[in-house]
Formats: structure tokens, C-alpha cells, sequence
């Protein structure tokens, strides 16, 4: 095989392959059409970090510099700021607008599954990017094992921290619900920041402490993973707690205040 086909390869098989994964671990499939939605939404995402990026760069000029530029505060604010929070601020929103109050969010593993496929929707295009406008067949592997199982890893966490957060709307627990749906932003956030700054700072032990890391957050996600399928339960269970005046409900109606649930 040739080098362009070879960089295809690598560019696609690894999504391909994490999606497959995450798919055939759910107990209950979501629709087809719904994960093509998510996916596409993923892609959508990357322009809107386009936009939010060129926004801050306005508030804050000295993103625009090179990295080899860039004092040690910089760096971070751009490793933690500029680039992990805004991609995956961007990455949440699609999540969340179109998954989490969707009817089809009716397991605790669903949200997991949106959210990879939201998050590889993203890493398909920024892939695309990076390998085929000025990279090489390295630039592919090395994403290949590192960037697109990271972005995955990232959305698995995601995922799981709004699963929580769906579990406490139902029990009526909103400061919670806020809580988790907070997490579900800042911690696959501070995830990425770690891997971003790791790479950026040009420092030498941090390559060693980037690839511990990325070792343990593949391991985390991955156990984080299989045991929310091996666990994967209804949200509504026997008895769930009215949204709007909190008394027990067994069905999409309250008794007492007639308000639909979900």
C-alpha cells in the first residue's frame, strides 16, 4: 500500500474500530439514524470550536501566538483553555441539546454511547486536518493510538457523569443533577488539558508522564466503560419522584400535579 492509503487507513479504522466497540457493548442498541445524528453533530462541533476559538483569541491576543512564544502561563491557559475546555465544551453541547433529553435516553449506558460518537465525529474531521493538510503517515499513527482513543477516553467520562446526572433528575435531586452536569464538562475538560499540556510544553519528562497518563486514562475509561454496560439499567425505575412537585410517579403523568415526566 502507498502512503496515501496507508494514511486513510489509519485515519478511519481507529474511529471505525471505537465506534464498533462502544455499539456492540450496549445491551439495548440505539437507533442507527440517532448515532448517525450524534456522529454528524460531532463534525458540526469542530466548526464551532472554529468560532469559539477566533472569539477568544479577540479577548485574549496571546493565544494567537506561536506556541515557542508562549510564556509558561500561556501555555497552560491555551493547553487548558483555548484548546481542551473549548473542544470539549463544544463536543458537550451537541451531547447534551440532543441527547440528554432525548426519548431514546432511557438506559444509563446511552449517554456514554452518544457521547463517543459525538466525539468521534469531532476527532474524524480534526483527524482529517491534522494528517492530510501538512501531515505525514507518523502524524496518522501516532493519532491513531493516541489522539482518537483520547478524544474517545474523554467522551466515556463525559458520558458517564451525565448518566449520573439524568439518574438524579429522576429522583428529584436538581443540585446534584447540576452538579454532575458540571462534571460531565469540567472533568473530560481537565483530562484533555492534562494530555494537551503533556505535548505542548516541550519538556522532557512530561513525555514520560504524558504516556503514563495516557496509559491510566485508557485503563479508567475503559473499566468506566464496561461497567456501566455490565450494570445498564432503566432510568425509570419502580417508583421515580415528580420533576415539578416531587411526589412518587409510575408512569409519564404525576397523580397529584398531572405534569408529564422526562
Amino acid at each position: 500500500m502507498d502512503n496515501i492509503t496507508l494514511m486513510v487507513f489509519f485515519t478511519i479504522l481507529p474511529i471505525i474500530l471505537l465506534l464498533v466497540f462502544v455499539y456492540n457493548n450496549d445491551k439495548s442498541k440505539e437507533p442507527i439514524s440517532l448515532l448517525l445524528q450524534m456522529f454528524f453533530l460531532g463534525m458540526i462541533s469542530s466548526i464551532l470550536v472554529i468560532w469559539f476559538s477566533d472569539t477568544l483569541r479577540m479577548f485574549f491576543p496571546f493565544m494567537s501566538k506561536k506556541l515557542a512564544d508562549k510564556n509558561f502561563i500561556e501555555v497552560i491557559l491555551y493547553a487548558f483553555v483555548g484548546v481542551a475546555l473549548t473542544e470539549e465544551f463544544c463536543k458537550w453541547l451537541m451531547v447534551y441539546f440532543r441527547g440528554y433529553n432525548n426519548q431514546e435516553f432511557d438506559e444509563v449506558y446511552d449517554i456514554i454511547v452518544y457521547a463517543v460518537f459525538v466525539s468521534l465525529g469531532f476527532a474524524f474531521i480534526e483527524n482529517i486536518i491534522y494528517v492530510f493538510y501538512g501531515g505525514t503517515l507518523r502524524t496518522a499513527i501516532l493519532r491513531a493510538i493516541s489522539s482518537i482513543p483520547g478524544h474517545a477516553s474523554d467522551a466515556v467520562f463525559m458520558g458517564y457523569y451525565l448518566s449520573l446526572a439524568k439518574q438524579f433528575h429522576y429522583k428529584n435531586k436538581k443540585d446534584l443533577e447540576k452538579k454532575y452536569i458540571l462534571l460531565s464538562i469540567f472533568v473530560p475538560a481537565l483530562l484533555h488539558g492534562i494530555y494537551d499540556y503533556c505535548l505542548m510544553s516541550k519538556v522532557g519528562i512530561l513525555i514520560i508522564v504524558f504516556i503514563a497518563f495516557i496509559i491510566v486514562l485508557y485503563i479508567n475509561a475503559f473499566n468506566t466503560l464496561k461497567k456501566v454496560s455490565l450494570e445498564n439499567r432503566k432510568l425509570i425505575l419502580e417508583h421515580n419522584f415528580c420533576k415539578h412537585c416531587g411526589y412518587k410517579v409510575k408512569s409519564d403523568f404525576c397523580p397529584r400535579c398531572g405534569e408529564r415526566q422526562g
